[in-house]
């Protein structure tokens, strides 16, 4: 399974490279946080098998959970496992701020 760094992610960024951007934390987790990374895309990880086909499939996808650990890299392996090139992002939205990379409050 492959991950990216929050360095590499954030090289990504500034490159302007294609890619997806998937927020699957928890709900509570997110709430509690009341930020994400600009331009990610929140999914509920535990509705995973109704949206993984919604995710396009010309470009990388990479998944932020809270803390890198279980959501992210069970979603990653999901997608990798039909074919796309699905990424987790170590050390996750925590290591994200942590890293003072910018945050952005969530939509209501």
């Amino acid at each position: 399974m492959q991950r990216i760094t929050v360095c590499e992610l954030a090289e990504w960024r500034a490159a302007g490279r294609s890619f997806s951007l998937l927020d699957v934390r928890r709900d509570k987790a997110r709430t509690a946080e009341a930020a994400q990374i600009p331009g990610a895309v929140w999914r509920r990880p535990e509705d995973l098998l109704t949206w993984k086909d919604e995710v396009p499939r010309e470009r990388p996808v990479v998944f932020v959970c809270a803390h890198g650990h279980e959501l992210s890299q069970g979603a990653a392996a999901t997608l990798h496992a039909m074919g796309l090139h699905a990424l987790y992002l170590v050390d996750g939205f925590a290591g994200w701020r942590a890293a003072g990379q910018p945050v952005q409050p969530i939509e209501a």
